[in-house]
């Protein structure tokens, strides 16, 4: 595939863009931010004016030509700023979870070699320091949030507005040095780095050129007609290429603004009062508000809940059929406008999607009934599928052709071919340079020709040409029988249901398949306070009789649908465990964007997988856990075992 080259008179790089916007859309808003309260906004002339301040210093302090400047904190409009400041010097901005542990900041700062590093606040501070002896390249750290630092040795700490003010006072001294390091970027310069979320094994490092950054900025917008006055909410990690492409990468290609919230506690009143007309969320978040909304109803007056009931039948008939602008019956059109005055109007607000314009989920397969029930209200929700690698875009859905159970067609300048192993390839311009630092992993996944291998087994409908996904290829074997083992699909389907928070599921060359259980501490929790069910932790709620009648009846009613599948019936679950922690990132069993790390989990609880299937019922079992402060520590737990009713598989009821 040739690439494609910067069209003559358009930016040809992230602060190329943004100097286009300071012209073109100087008063309009770029940022904002929700800070003791207050919404705070910046227009895109000034958001010019905070970079090339930031730029000035940082060329002050002695950033050179390709260094790598670690960006670590929660969305703010100020730490954006220093990933362009770091671009506009012709260094490499190089995001990071902000909730990483010190051992995963250590090995990704020291992998790229980071000399600069603007963090949030006293927190990533202090993990900062606790491991700036393992960085041998890194030299100074610039702090947003000063609380908690007037005590710190400023050898290597500078303020954030400090390091600002530098450059503004020693404009003349490097404006022209800066506008020349500019004048050098172009389609092929790094634009930026960002970190695999490492589920096999170490974080690999991403280079994205500006070329991938603004074609697929380019391509994205217009495929869903992106406008400058779009708003957007952002909220998910900084270091995830979802969140550069939306608030970076696209806000800087249309022109919209982008709204930071003021924590992650206020988010959800921050979305209500933003109201944005574009937003993006994993399925979690969607499955956790819906959860929220059934366990308020339960709660309402009879009256309430019936009037709930009947309209939310009313919109789950004719919602999806109105939004995609088919022919419904007058009647069917009047009820809904009414459900719309008194039920679905009401319920986008609370939820803050009243102007929703366009509305995406990706990063995991969200369930038929959640995905249908934000559609039949009338919210243009659809389905991507992307990866870092790609800068984001694969596929998506065209509005009018949304589907639960695909993620859509090829996004413009992709191609698509399937491998005889069904595992999925593209190619197109937003594909990555490089792995930095590993030739080895580059040349495994992307070949001479530009083709990626994503690692996910799937197929291309003939008819539709949407794309199905069915599971991580690696993941996908063979039972002891030969039938196919496709744990992510089994996975999905039990978090389906609102009191299941995480699956993992058990069964390659095995004769049968077990799983692993957390529970939504949420919604159970809720559950146990109607019927006056006391408990003290996690752990005891987990091991409550009722709780797990009910999750067994959810492993049940899901080994039903699983047998009606010819091709996976043999993945039905016949033994489980709920277990007595949440997985969690800390204890290096989820990723950062929350993938379950399959081979950490079956090395540290291979006690509870023996049990599983060698018939015990029930295993004691000691657990290591990491604290909110980074202590470690241990906990017990004697675990029942349960087995679950398996259904007939299909080919075997046919045959009856």
């Amino acid at each position: 595939m040739a690439l494609i080259q910067c069209p003559a008179g358009q930016p040809a790089s992230v602060p190329a863009l943004l100097h286009r916007n300071a012209k073109q859309f100087a008063n309009a808003p770029a940022y904002r931010e929700k800070e003791y309260g207050i919404w705070q906004s910046w227009t895109w002339s000034q958001t010019r004016d905070e970079v090339e301040a930031l730029a000035l210093g940082f060329l002050e302090l002695g950033l050179k030509e390709g260094d790598f400047v670690s960006v670590i904190g929660r969305n703010r409009p100020y730490l954006y700023w220093a990933m362009m400041a770091a671009e506009m010097c012709g260094a490499v901005p190089v995001p990071l979870y902000q909730d990483a542990n010190a051992e995963e900041m250590a090995y990704v700062m020291n992998h790229c070699g980071a000399r600069f590093a603007v963090v949030g606040d006293q927190e990533q501070v202090d993990k900062i320091l606790d491991i700036q002896g393992q960085l041998p390249e890194f030299e100074r750290m610039i702090y947003l949030d000063p609380r908690g630092l007037r005590k710190y040795d400023p050898a290597t700490l500078d303020q954030y507005t400090s390091v600002q003010e530098m450059g503004r006072k020693n404009r003349d001294k490097h404006i022209k040095e800066l506008e020349a390091r500019q004048a050098k970027l172009d389609y092929d310069s790094t634009g930026v780095m960002l970190y695999t979320s490492g589920t096999t094994g170490k974080p690999k490092g991403v280079v994205l050129s500006n070329r991938n950054v603004i074609e697929t900025a380019k391509s994205s917008s217009e495929f869903d007609k992106l406008r400058q006055t779009d708003e957007i909410l952002a909220y998910l990690p900084m270091a995830w290429v979802g969140d550069f492409i939306f608030s970076v990468g696209q806000a800087l290609w249309t022109g919209f603004c982008t709204n930071c919230p003021e924590s992650a506690e206020t988010m959800h009143v921050d979305l209500r009062e933003i109201g944005p007309t574009y937003y993006f969320a994993p399925p979690r978040v969607f499955e956790t508000q819906l959860t929220n909304v059934m366990i308020r109803m339960e709660d309402a007056s009879r009256f309430k809940k019936k009037l709930f009931d009947y309209y939310m039948a009313v919109a789950r008939k004719v919602g999806p059929a109105i939004l995609d602008g088919k022919d419904v019956s007058f009647g069917d059109k009047l009820k809904y406008r009414l459900g719309e005055l008194f039920i679905y109007g009401p319920l986008k607000n609370t939820l803050g999607f009243s102007r929703v314009r366009v509305g995406y989920t990706a990063g995991e397969a969200i369930g038929p009934e959640i995905f249908d029930f934000y559609r039949s209200l009338g919210i243009n929700l659809k389905q991507l599928y992307g990866q870092t690698e790609a800068t984001v875009f694969i596929t998506a859905q065209p509005d009018g052709q949304v589907r639960s159970d695909t993620v859509g067609i090829t996004c413009p300048g992709v191609e698509l071919k399937i491998a005889d192993n069904g595992e999925v390839f593209y190619r197109s311009p937003g594909v990555f340079v490089e792995y930095y630092k590993n030739p080895e992993s580059t040349a495994d996944t992307k070949d001479a020709e530009g083709w990626v291998a994503t690692g996910d087994a799937g197929f291309v409908e003939p008819d539709t040409g949407h794309l199905r996904i069915i599971d991580r290829a690696k993941d996908v074997g063979k039972m002891a029988d030969g039938s196919l083992f496709a744990p992510k699909y089994v996975e999905n389907k039990l978090k389906f249901f609102p009191n299941i928070l995480e699956v993992v599921v058990f069964g390659n060359g095995k004769d049968e398949c077990t799983a692993f259980i957390n529970i939504d501490l949420t919604a159970v929790g809720n559950w146990a306070e109607r019927n006056n069910i006391g408990y003290a932790s996690y752990q005891e709620l987990a091991r409550h009789p009722q709780v797990m009648d009910t999750i067994q009846s959810h492993v049940e009613e899901v080994n039903k649908s699983v047998a009606q599948d010819e091709m996976l019936s043999g993945c039905q679950v016949h033994r489980f465990v709920v277990l007595h922690k949440e997985l969690d990132a800390d204890d290096g069993e989820l990723t950062r964007t929350r993938k379950v790390r399959r081979r950490i989990i079956e090395e540290k609880y291979h006690d509870i997988i023996t049990a599983l299937y060698d018939g015990s019922p029930q295993v004691s079992t000691e657990t290591e856990v990491t604290y909110e402060d980074g202590r470690k520590g241990s906990i017990k737990a004697t675990l029942e075992v349960r087995s679950a009713k398996v259904m007939p598989v299909a080919h075997k009821m046919a045959a009856q």
